[in-house]
């Protein structure tokens, strides 16, 4: 696995356990995630693909 892709699915899976109106966590959790991803050239459409995968949505 690529750092990138490395990087999305990190991101992915931050989001699905620390985002959402519920979210009891540190929110900037999910979003350094998400900033390391794109800063290696990520889109915002890469992570939600990989959010999709991994709910099991294809």
């Amino acid at each position: 696995m690529t750092d990138l892709q490395q990087a999305i699915e990190e991101a992915a899976a931050a989001v699905l356990a620390h985002g959402g109106p519920e979210c009891r966590t540190d929110p900037k959790i999910a979003t350094r995630a998400m900033e390391q991803a794109f800063d290696l050239g990520a889109t915002e459409a890469d992570i939600r693909a990989a959010m999709r995968r991994q709910r099991g949505e294809s």
